[in-house]
Order: structure tokens, then C-alpha cells, then sequence
């Protein structure tokens, strides 16, 4: 009978048989995961650097405006897919107060779950099956695997923006067919925490135009930045870039409400339009108690941002140093909640999965393996700020603990190659 294929025994298998699953490789940091939590059922204290999710409490005011809106008569109806009108007109102040862009909170502001649901639902809103969108590699896996559910053939592209960007992407659009439909960017980046500036994104949106690509911006750690005077810009502040762009943020690091499930998609009119269209056939919108506290936080005092945004750079401060005393030497990002590190030489040739993998098992420190954000990933790793100072600390000493028996270790790992 039917049913048989989907009993426990056999489901792994018996999803293979759908298209879309087809597409998508197995979950990487999966395999990461299984190690950890077998790791802690044992009773080891993990250090978990691996995944970014803000450990920071939200800023007080944001969730006295939860509870004292939950409860209240019709707030526990269905919301508005988009968004209510009080929060995106508090999306639409925040980026003329920090960008200087003016956006129409009725056409030009939608309200999302999460910047990752926004970005999944506009690569279904315009995507045709076979059309090709270029994608930096390494990325964020939503980037290129929204667009490979929703049909689309994923091109890479060089992810730092710098102008060595531009040749290679002009050979990208020359040798696809069809043409690209779309570019996406992430600047400050995950995982790499490039960070771009407005030179860059003028020369971005001249070629989006010139090629007539939708620019689709990630623009999710506006706010997670170390250098006072030279914050992340918008790409919207381009002139004349509303007129292919779409940019997503998020609540989720800027004011520690990852779980709450806040973000927003703004920018042009019709794509926005398009977006709306098909948000409207598969959710309500978030919880309106949820919508009203992030129209508080986006209406309230900055003095919570600039708190998050000091204590990331202590504990940067705190990776950098003590993992070069460890023997391994990190750089300094500008910007993000993530270093992103090249594996040591004497390990490198393990490849990023099972680096991670035995990083994890001989020192309880877990890191994000690069090769999940694509090939091009495959020699770094992604160690996230989500630990206190203290922690970071230990973690680097039992990172130093497990150098000094590399060889050893290394002589027992077999077979020493690259996962795939």
C-alpha cells in the first residue's frame, strides 16, 4: 500500500521521490548537530560557535509592549499578511532616519517572518522554472536553495565586493542561458562579513540595469557593525536603484528577536507587489501582539542597538585575541556577528566538514563548517559571536589543547581528504 513508503523506516528514502527535495542537498550542519547533541547527552559542555543565534535578551521596552498587547480585544484574530500599517510605516522612518530613503509604507514596505521567509517567498513570486539567478558563493543557503525550490538554476559568483566582482560577473551573464533573471547581494555578509560600501553598490545597481537584473539586497546586519563612523549603507541609497531592488532586514540581531520571527522586504513597487500576492495565499502575517512590540522597537530609543553592537565587539576583541594566543590566527571582521576563518594548513586538507567534525569531538568547541554555504566555502569555517567573553575564552583554550596533540589526532583520522 502507499502509506508503507512513509513509515519511519523508510522516509528518508521515500522523500527522494519528490521533485523539489531532489534539488536540495543534505543538510551539512546536520551532521554537526547529531555530533553536539550526542556530545551533551554524555554530559560535555559544548561551546556551540556554531550556529548565529543571539543569545542577548531583547531590549526590556519591546517585550513590555508584547505583554501588554497580548490579550487585548481582537488581537488574537488573523493579522495582516504584509503587515499592519503602524509597522511598516515604522520600517518606512527607520530607513529614512538611518539611510536617508524615503519608502511609501503602503507599496514600498512589507512585512515578513523573518528576512529568510521573505527571501524564500520572493524567489517563488518571481522565479520560472529553468530561470537562472546569480548567487555569491559562499552564501547564505537561502540564498541560492530559495530560488532552487521555487525551479530556478543557481550560477555562482565571486562573493567579495570588490571590483574584480564586475568581470566576473559580466562572464556569468555571458555564458548562461537563459539570461539571469536576478543578483543577489549580502553585505554585511553571512558568512564571510564583507561589508560593502556605497562605490560599490553604485557600480552593483548600473549593472543590475544594464542587464535589466532584479537586485535582490540581504542587508539583515545592518546594524552589527564595529566602526562608528563608516555604518553599513543601503543599497537603496543608490539613486535610481528603486527601480530593480529589493533589500531584506531583519529585527532578528539587531534587537536580539531571532525566535519572534520579524523582518521586512522594501524597495520596488511591482516585485514588492508580487511578493505581497503570493505572502497572501500562504500566511496571515505574524502575531499582531508580535507586529505591535516590533513597531515599538522600531519607534523606540537606539540605546539597546548600541549595546548589542558593544558587546559583539568585546567578544570579538576577546575571539581574536585569544584564539591568536591558541596558535590560530583569525581575522578581524568590520562587521557581523561571525568570523570567518581559514582552516588551519595542517588541517585543511580534512575539508571543512570534518574539520568541524573532529574540532567539535576533541576540544567541544563547535564552529559552522564553510562547505554549507557553498564549495567555495570549503576551506573556512564560520565561528559566530554567540558565546560571553569567558566562554570564547575557554573555547580557545581547548582549541590550544587540541593543536598541541594534532599530530597524534591527525594519525588516527582516516581517511584524510575533502568531504563531499
Amino acid at each position: 500500500m502507499r502509506e508503507e513508503k512513509f513509515r519511519d523506516t523508510g522516509q528518508t528514502d521515500a522523500m527522494t521521490d519528490f521533485h523539489r527535495i531532489k534539488r536540495l542537498p543534505p543538510y551539512v550542519f546536520e551532521q554537526v548537530n547529531r555530533i553536539k547533541a550526542a556530545a551533551r547527552a554524555r554530559g560535555a559542555d559544548i561551546i556551540d560557535l556554531g550556529m548565529g543565534n543571539p543569545d542577548l535578551d531583547a531590549p526590556r521596552h519591546v517585550i513590555e509592549k508584547l505583554v501588554e498587547t497580548a490579550g487585548k480585544p481582537r488581537t488574537d484574530r488573523y493579522s495582516a499578511s504584509k503587515g499592519i500599517a503602524g509597522l511598516r510605516r515604522a520600517q518606512a522612518g527607520y530607513y529614512q532616519r538611518r539611510f536617508g530613503v524615503s519608502l511609501d509604507p503602503d507599496t514600498q514596505v512589507v512585512a515578513t517572518l523573518g528576512s529568510k521567509e521573505g527571501f524564500a517567498n520572493m524567489a517563488q513570486a518571481i522565479t520560472a522554472p529553468g530561470d537562472v539567478v546569480l548567487v555569491p558563493n559562499p552564501s547564505y543557503p537561502i540564498h541560492a536553495f530559495g530560488f532552487l525550490m521555487a525551479g530556478g538554476v543557481i550560477r555562482s559568483v565571486p562573493a567579495e565586493p570588490t571590483p574584480a566582482m564586475f568581470p566576473a560577473l559580466e562572464k556569468a551573464v555571458a555564458h548562461s542561458i537563459p539570461k539571469p533573471v536576478a543578483l543577489v547581494v549580502c553585505y554585511p555578509s553571512n558568512p564571510t562579513a564583507y561589508v560593502a560600501g556605497l562605490d560599490f553598490y553604485r557600480d552593483l545597481v548600473a549593472f543590475a540595469k544594464k542587464h535589466e537584473l532584479i537586485l535582490l539586497s540581504d542587508l539583515a546586519y545592518a546594524e552589527v557593525y564595529f566602526d562608528d563612523n563608516n555604518p553599513p549603507p543601503s543599497v537603496l541609497q543608490v539613486p535610481g536603484a528603486i527601480d530593480c531592488t529589493v533589500e531584506f532586514t531583519s529585527l532578528s540581531k539587531t534587537f536580539s528577536m531571532a525566535g519572534w520571527r520579524m523582518g521586512f522586504a522594501v524597495g520596488n513597487e511591482r516585485l514588492l507587489a508580487a511578493l505581497t500576492r503570493v505572502k497572501s495565499y500562504l500566511d496571515y502575517g505574524a502575531f499582531t501582539p508580535i507586529q505591535v512590540a516590533a513597531t515599538a522597537a522600531l519607534n523606540g530609543p537606539d540605546d539597546c542597538i548600541k549595546e548589542m553592537r558593544a558587546t559583539y565587539k568585546k567578544r570579538r576583541d576577546a575571539l581574536i585575541e585569544s584564539f591568536g594566543k591558541a596558535g590560530w590566527k583569525l581575522p578581524t571582521p568590520e562587521a557581523s556577528m561571525f568570523a570567518w576563518v581559514p582552516i588551519p594548513e595542517k588541517f585543511r586538507a580534512l575539508g571543512s566538514l570534518e574539520f568541524s567534525k573532529l574540532l567539535l569531538e576533541k576540544s567541544d568547541v563547535a564552529v559552522a563548517p564553510g562547505i554549507g554555504f557553498g564549495e567555495h566555502g570549503d576551506e573556512y569555517v564560520r565561528i559566530a559571536l554567540v558565546e560571553n567573553e569567558q566562554r570564547i575564552r575557554q573555547a580557545a583554550r581547548n582549541v590550544r589543547r587540541f593543536f598541541d596533540n594534532a599530530d597524534r589526532t591527525l594519525h588516527n583520522v582516516v581517511p584524510m581528504q575533502k568531504a563531499v
